[in-house]
């Protein structure tokens, strides 16, 4: 085993989930020419657990122990949580008197989204390579280096923005984004170009561009490495999102930090680090409120409508729902210019939606996830630990910016990575 991992230069799939993890991340662009990559990342999750479920079926007391499969209490939080999500939009649905067609609707899209969050980790369990994982991620890198020079040049061409919707939108779905291919598209707020590639809005790139610069990192062979890098960085500007463009900045130095608070090093910088920021303190603090309010007024449209949204939901979920939620979304009014209400934050999303249970159901586990993995990262026999450590933080970054489950289907590749960590 360990001379197959040293051949950096030629990882290939040894099993059929390693073919279906290798086939769906590396063949991105291609599921998003076709307008199936929404299709494919909501079931990839279910027909991995297909495999789990038989190889668990399988096993019997003369089962070789490294074969044997064991789920680590890590995991079962995750799914525990996500079973609650579903419980608390049945009786949200309920509560409202919704009918029996939506709660099968919603339940559905509980099977695309939430739901993920608990599958892919715990699929994680299988035996399934990270290695294979990382150079998958970077072969999509390398895919967007090639594509992304000519969408560069698509608004000077003067061609669509939208290229065209897929047919595969029949199926069913959140929205037309996530079936079109869109070449380039007009910020509504500022009015700048923007790219989305194979997301449904920019931001949403930036938080897979964070989560495949982290897979990416991890890759031994230095030219797809830099392949992956790159193309995860370029995947943060070209989307203009702030955050995205914060994130990858400060998740790889966590990340460092907090791996390594059990060295000496680490313990003296963070200390010396402490020493002079409290020295500092004023000028520190004058200049991370300046950043703030730039940060802010970068695109002061979209801040104010998004700051909107997020009181809206916390005040009718208070007096409204506060155990429950509310079931489902609602259109806002003009001030949010109509959007959903429970949209473009998570926890403020699963407060309106799904109240205080659902809230908890993800708190939980993100939290003890987070407990687990910094423990685990310190540990040098883990090396993937450090890995789904920072997945959690950036997760929990884009709570704050995102839905998380409605683009489990993009961002999956992290969530394995994080379920192979929990099993390490």
């Amino acid at each position: 085993m360990n001379k197959k991992l040293t051949k950096t230069d030629d990882i290939q799939p040894e099993n059929i989930p390693e073919k279906v993890v290798f086939w769906a991340i590396s063949n991105t662009y291609f599921f998003w020419v076709v307008g199936g990559l929404y299709i494919v990342g909501s079931f990839v999750g279910w027909v991995l657990l297909l495999f789990l479920l038989i190889k668990i079926l399988a096993q019997t007391k003369n089962t070789p122990p490294d074969e044997k499969i064991s789920i680590s209490w890590v995991l079962w939080l995750w799914v525990i949580g996500m079973l609650l999500m579903e419980v608390a939009l049945i009786v949200g649905h309920l509560d409202y008197n919704l009918e029996t067609s939506l709660i099968i609707k919603s339940s559905i899209g509980w099977a695309k989204g939430w739901a993920g969050l608990a599958l892919y980790p715990l699929v994680g369990c299988l035996k399934i390579r990270p290695q294979l994982i990382y150079r998958a991620i970077c072969i999509v890198g390398f895919h967007t280096l090639l594509i992304t020079p000519f969408l560069l040049l698509t608004p000077s061409l003067h061609l669509p923005e939208i290229l065209y919707i897929s047919p595969l939108r029949a199926v069913g779905g959140p929205g037309n984004e996530f079936f079109d291919v869109p070449l380039y598209e007009i910020d509504g707020s500022t009015g700048d170009l923007r790219w989305r590639l194979f997301t449904p809005w920019g931001p949403a790139l930036g938080f897979v561009g964070n989560v495949y610069f982290m897979l990416a990192l991890q890759e031994k062979n230095k030219k797809w490495r830099w392949f992956g890098l790159i193309g995860s960085v370029l995947m943060c500007f070209v989307c203009k999102s702030r955050l995205a463009q914060v994130c990858i900045v400060i998740i790889p130095l966590f990340t460092t930090v907090f791996s390594g608070m059990n060295r000496p090093r680490i313990l003296i910088g963070v200390g010396f680090a402490s020493y002079l920021s409290g020295i500092f303190s004023p000028s520190i603090i004058l200049a991370l409120n300046n950043f703030w309010e730039g940060f802010k007024a970068a695109r002061a449209g979209s801040t104010r409508v998004r700051m909107a949204l997020k009181r809206i939901a916390i005040y009718r979920w208070e007096t409204e729902a506060p155990i429950w939620g509310h079931g489902v979304v609602e259109h806002g009014p003009h001030i949010v210019e109509h959007m959903y209400i429970g949209s473009h934050h998570t926890w403020a999303g699963l407060l309106f939606i799904k109240g205080i249970v659902g809230f908890m159901a993800l708190a939980i586990p993100m939290g003890l996830s987070f407990i687990y993995l910094l423990i685990k990262s310190m540990d040098s026999k883990c090396p993937t630990a450090k890995v789904g450590l920072s997945i959690v933080m950036i997760l929990f970054l884009y709570t704050f910016g995102e839905n998380l489950e409605i683009l489990v289907y993009l961002y999956w590749p992290g969530l394995l990575v994080m379920g192979i960590a929990c099993q390490e």
